[in-house]
């Protein structure tokens, strides 16, 4: 704040808000770099499901996540995999961590078929727990 003295008025007090603005648009910028990076998985477009169950035990555990692609790729987080090597991975990591959930990101163009693939190498894999991902209507 900066404060003068003297002069007809008395003391004046004025608030200096270009501070502010330099901090409030830091934050912005910050915000703004780190948003795309907290998404984990490929980015796909999800499905969307007018109604969807909550499981709260679930929630509290970090999934594996395993996206398929419109051009029908798979990757395991942030990895591309074949099929063979799907279950590769997933069997070794399941091996380690067998609780671990499985959470299934299937664009929205695909047919079941090609997300079934995926599914079935889960299934080989002998995971506890997979789901779907879809996005709230």
């Amino acid at each position: 704040m900066a404060m003068t003295a003297g002069g007809r008025g008395g003391i004046k007090s004025d608030i200096n808000v270009t501070p502010l603005v330099d901090v409030v648009l830091v934050l912005l910028i910050i915000f703004m770099v780190v948003t795309p990076m907290l998404q984990r998985g490929k980015d796909v477009k999800l499905p969307v499901a007018a109604k969807q169950k909550h499981d709260e035990k679930a929630a509290e555990t970090d999934p594996m996540i395993v996206s398929v692609t419109a051009d029908k790729r798979i990757w395991l987080e942030k990895e591309p995999m074949t099929d063979d090597a799907l279950k590769q991975a997933l069997g070794g990591k399941l091996a380690a961590e067998p609780w671990k959930p499985i959470l299934v990101k299937g664009d929205a163009s695909l047919t079941f078929g090609d997300v079934r693939r995926v599914l079935k190498d889960a299934q080989d894999a002998k995971a506890k727990s997979v789901k779907l991902g879809v996005e709230e209507k």
